[in-house]
């Protein structure tokens, strides 16, 4: 216990300092690259692009690509189509990205739950690390940990209380196995030492419609999912993940005052097939690292609990090794597996 508790400190500590040395750097492309042309000699884009994601309608994900949708369509004049393909914890919605032309109009949006589901999947078809370049790393977002009002538990220290006098009997979601969800609870369970029932789903939104209903008693959601149900009374929010207090829900505590050990955050990233043509990435990486770092457009993130990083390709490159690293040791520390 002591030993996993101590990694994901100094893993996460380390991590969290890589990001906001990030979000000081300049963007590591300028957007003054002159128009790319396609073969018929049209500018790029002059076609849709699809975005591809891991996750259903209405998670944090979902919400995040289609403010970068918004975004690029006014930029570019061309829509960004939001293409959800939720199951395995995003590992089908990267194999469908690699089944497409790599010409630059498919991209996915890589998120800690995919990477998350490729540290503890066997058997992949794909390298995640390898078969993906980058493009922009977005932002951080705090996990909510929040609990069916009906549960008589109304902080971190009661839940903790409460499965310990029930082992195995209150039951969590999660988008399903190996999804972020699914890791982040067994985490904290693993550090808080107690025992719950794992019911996965096919998305998060299921899983919270049915916490609220009290079929399950504790939902991780990532903040933009989680928000709109904690501030309206739907759900009873304990804590966050993350080392500070979400601004948005200034009042929840942080889990790591009674859960020592635990810190952990989710973030939101765009990538696109290995043999995209560069200058295709260097025109999307700019344009979203610029949009990242408009006031208005940062608002919005802001108010979704996402702490903006505007990382370009070179520091998502880095965030990926570190991040790696980070889950790597961190799942061998606790044992997390799909079984679990």
């Amino acid at each position: 216990m002591r030993t996993a508790s101590l990694l994901a400190t100094v893993a996460i500590t380390a991590l969290m300092a890589a990001s906001a040395a990030y979000a000081a750097q300049p963007a590591t492309s300028t957007g003054s690259e002159p128009a790319l042309s396609t073969s018929k000699g049209q500018a790029f884009p002059d076609k849709p692009i699809r975005l591809i994601i891991g996750s259903a309608s209405g998670s944090g994900p979902d919400i995040m690509a289609r403010l970068i949708a918004e975004h690029l369509y006014g930029a570019w004049g061309q829509r960004v189509v939001v293409d959800t393909r939720p199951g395995v914890a995003g590992i089908l919605s990267a194999e469908q990205a690699l089944r497409a032309n790599p010409d630059g109009y498919t991209w996915l949006m890589l998120t800690s739950q995919l990477f998350i589901a490729t540290s503890v999947y066997p058997n992949l078809t794909f390298n995640l690390d390898k078969d993906f370049d980058s493009v922009s790393l977005v932002g951080l977002v705090p996990w909510v940990l929040a609990v069916s009002p009906q549960l008589p538990a109304n902080s971190v220290a009661e839940l903790v209380a409460l499965a310990k006098k029930s082992p195995g009997k209150l039951r969590y979601g999660s988008g399903g196995p190996g999804s972020g969800e699914h890791f982040t609870t067994v985490m904290f369970t693993h550090l808080a030492g107690i025992d719950m029932l794992h019911v996965p789903y096919k998305g998060v939104a299921g899983a919270l419609i049915d916490t609220i209903a009290n079929e399950i008693q504790m939902q991780f959601a990532v903040y933009p999912a989680a928000f709109p149900h904690v501030s309206s009374g739907r759900l009873r929010g304990l804590g966050v993940s993350t080392a500070k207090r979400a601004p948005g829900l200034p009042n929840l505590p942080v889990i790591v005052d009674t859960v020592p050990g635990y810190v952990n955050f989710g973030w939101y990233s765009i990538v696109a097939p290995k043999g995209t043509p560069a200058a295709v990435l260097n025109k999307a990486s700019a344009e979203i690292v610029k949009a990242a770092r408009e006031p208005a457009f940062g608002e919005r993130l802001k108010t979704l609990g996402i702490e903006i990083i505007a990382g370009g390709r070179k520091e998502l490159d880095d965030y990926r090794t570190i991040e790696r690293k980070r889950l790597t040791e961190l799942v061998k520390a606790t044992g997390i597996s799909i079984a679990k």
